[in-house]
């Protein structure tokens, strides 16, 4: 996976962590497991005198005495540090949500590339600079991966992460979280419902989802109506990080409607796949819509 990001950005703010995601920095390593039910206060008291004797870490000496796993103590680790992710594995999500479920991924790394490119370049909630579209130019360009998994990265980050499925044509959030979409964003545009419909993650924390909804009729209607906008605005209020997954840019108007609403675009082409025509008349059409590529993302995978 590679990026390039453009150049004429303003410099990101630093992000915030939310008040109670401090509750369990410095807590003890040990008093975690405990909590976790993976260690007694005996085999505690056991590990710290295996410490002392190796000079060793306490998980480290926890391990070599066989009184947990490298998994019971990557579990730890990442509570211990605020780093939510379904330590179960895939169950329950898609397998594609790699950075939920195999955070120390290699492909999860090249996704924190990608994600502190957009922090360094793009992010900057003072300036209004916190919802972005991400859009390629065609279909299986892997837009909706990477929507996702970037969602998930964000919120692991202590960012209060919302991503919205915008794609009406082909929508695949609600699958990929394994959430349901009686209710999503085309409720919200429609007057049938508000934003209360998106749905947190389980597991991980500062992330909710509002899939698409009841595939309408009318999905260029809905997206160029006023009441998006509004959305987006309430949306501002309540999460650090709005992410926005599209329809294909060169096969309908839906993903420049919804670039003029963000003004920022993560534009995502696949490798031996998206052809340069493409890719230039989808550069094309978002310059249109007043909109800014703000990177490009070449997905290899």
């Amino acid at each position: 996976m590679l990026v390039k990001t453009s150049d004429n950005v303003l410099p990101m703010e630093s992000g915030r962590i939310p008040e109670d995601a401090t509750r369990s920095l410095g807590r003890n390593l040990g008093a975690i497991l405990i909590d976790e039910g993976k260690l007694t206060p005996s085999d505690a008291e056991q590990v710290l005198k295996r410490q002392r004797e190796l000079g060793w870490r306490f998980g480290e000496a926890a391990i070599e005495l066989n009184l947990i796993t490298d998994a019971d103590l990557r579990q730890a680790l990442a509570k211990q540090y605020e780093f939510p992710y379904l330590v179960g594995g895939p169950d329950g999500v898609a397998k594609e949500l790699v950075a939920a479920w195999d955070p120390f991924h290699p492909v999860v790394e090249e996704l924190r590339s990608v994600r502190t490119q957009l922090l360094i370049r793009w992010f900057n909630p003072a300036a209004g600079r916190r919802t972005l579209a991400v859009v390629s130019p065609g279909p299986r360009e892997g837009r909706s991966f990477i929507a996702a998994n970037l969602a998930v990265s964000f919120s692991q980050m202590g960012q209060r992460t919302l991503l919205i499925d915008a794609d009406f044509r082909a929508p695949r959030q609600q699958s990929i979280f394994n959430i349901a979409d009686r209710f999503g964003l085309s409720s919200v545009l429609s007057g049938r419902a508000d934003l209360s419909v998106a749905s947190p993650v389980a597991g991980i924390t500062g992330l909710a989802v509002l899939p698409s909804g009841p595939v309408p009729p009318n999905p260029l209607e809905l997206l160029s109506r006023d009441s998006f906008a509004a959305l987006l605005g309430r949306a501002q209020s309540e999460y650090d990080v709005i992410l926005i997954d599209t329809p294909p840019a060169t096969e309908y108007a839906d993903a420049q409607s919804v670039a003029f609403r963000a003004a920022d675009v993560l534009l995502v082409s696949r490798r031996d796949h998206t052809r340069v025509e493409e890719t230039e008349r989808a550069v094309k059409e978002i310059s249109d819509a007043s909109a800014r590529i703000v990177g490009t993302l070449m997905n290899s995978y």
